[in-house]
């Protein structure tokens, strides 16, 4: 770009399909200011695009990010992977970035780390940063604009912000999956220690989980906290052989991750990256009754019934029948949260749950976690490089990385 760079701030509602906003920029179709960018070749930083070099390596079992270090760029920490593939952006000179909530997945320190990275890089190139909050934006970028709906408009952000979202009062739907009453432990770990060939991750890691509590697990990035939710679900293999109990039971006592996933309602972002087929948002609400990757059989009416209470909980009844796939990503994650909810099962794991939300979806899944704390039993583990203010843990589990791997702690209050 021969002109002096031009950087843009968009903050954009969960309503808008933002991949068909983004493809209408980087295609050179942009109307009204973001015009001047017609004339110029852009590239995407973002979770989508990082999600289609993952499948793409796994379709072609080929390493193209990350062929220095020989390893596949799904084994990356989340915040790892978003720092190679800036990299691999600039490698490509564009004249613009468009940044796509460029500090989702990022500990603090990553996150200034960045920061002072695309200030230095905004002497060079157009940036354009997309984000659901205006407080998330670059305090460098002065053109700070809002898109509220698909029809793309740019509109001025007024001083008095953007959406006011008023609390509202629900009564969650009841469950109709029965679980035991309690439980002595819901999760104990003994000194258990993880390693992937030379690499430690996490070392003597002791940590208890009563019925009820509401934990937050914190670290910096490549701490191992995925690992530690990992051996928790039952989807990592390193949990055999080791001084681990789920839900009163010893890990390797003849338990099957069925037994353990039945007991655990899951959420994380990168579950979007899971659903590929066409199933509707109904749905994809009922899978959470059966912890499936999408719906294969045929669900109770009584089922039924649950899953549109919850879609009228989160007001999204009138899209039952969208194609999920077909949403906006915002709108993907409450889904998926809600998913997460439907049997109301004795654990819930929460791995970032925030993150992508506008503020008035981030209210609601504010208000869905504090009334499970209020009115239910349910153990929630809470996963999040940032503080939510208006949530109040009332334990804090911190992973502090060592040379011989991360250990773990309780934090105290400060």
């Amino acid at each position: 770009m021969n002109q002096i760079p031009v950087h843009y701030g968009i903050v954009i509602s969960n309503s808008v399909d933002k991949k068909a906003f983004i493809n209408q920029i980087l295609s050179k179709n942009s109307t009204g200011e973001l015009s001047v960018f017609n004339h110029y070749d852009g590239i995407l930083f973002s979770d989508l695009a990082i999600a289609e070099f993952i499948e793409k390596e796994h379709r072609h079992h080929t390493i193209e990010i990350t062929r220095s270090e020989n390893r596949h760029f799904h084994t990356f920490s989340s915040g790892e992977r978003r720092k190679l593939f800036l990299e691999y952006c600039l490698a490509q000179n564009p004249d613009y970035i468009i940044f796509d909530n460029p500090f989702d997945h990022l500990d603090q320190q990553s996150r200034t780390e960045l920061y002072h990275q695309l200030y230095k890089l905004s002497d060079s190139i157009s940036i354009l940063q997309l984000s659901h909050q205006e407080k998330n934006l670059l305090t460098f970028i002065k053109h700070r604009v809002h898109v509220s709906d698909s029809t793309f408009k740019i509109t001025k952000i007024k001083k008095a912000g953007l959406l006011r979202s008023n609390k509202r009062p629900f009564d969650f739907p009841s469950s109709l999956v029965s679980f035991k009453v309690a439980y002595e432990k819901i999760i104990e770990f003994n000194q258990v220690c993880v390693r992937y060939g030379d690499q430690p991750i996490v070392k003597d890691i002791s940590w208890t989980v009563g019925q009820g509590e509401f934990w937050q697990l914190i670290g910096p990035n490549g701490s191992g906290k995925s690992t530690l939710l990992s051996l928790i679900t039952g989807d990592n293999p390193k949990a055999f052989g080791q001084n681990i109990i789920i839900f009163d039971r010893k890990k390797g006592s003849g338990e099957s991750v069925w037994d353990i996933k039945k007991n655990i309602g899951y959420f994380s972002t990168h579950l979007t990256e899971l659903f590929k087929r066409n199933h509707t948002v109904e749905q994809m609400v009922l899978s959470g009754f059966f912890d499936s990757i999408g719906l294969y059989v045929k669900p109770s009416g009584l089922q039924q019934q649950k899953a549109l209470q919850w879609l009228d909980v989160i007001g999204m009844r009138h899209l039952r029948n969208s194609y999920f796939n077909r949403l906006s990503l915002g709108q993907q994650r409450v889904v998926l949260m809600v998913r997460a909810l439907i049997k109301q099962p004795p654990l819930l794991i929460l791995d970032e749950p925030f993150e992508g939300l506008d503020p008035e979806n981030t209210a609601l899944v504010s208000q869905l976690i504090n009334g499970l704390v209020k009115n239910t039993e349910i153990t929630i583990i809470y996963v999040s490089h940032t503080v939510e203010k208006s949530l109040a843990p009332s334990h804090i589990y911190e992973l502090i990385p060592t040379q011989v791997g991360s250990i773990g702690r309780l934090k105290l209050e400060d």
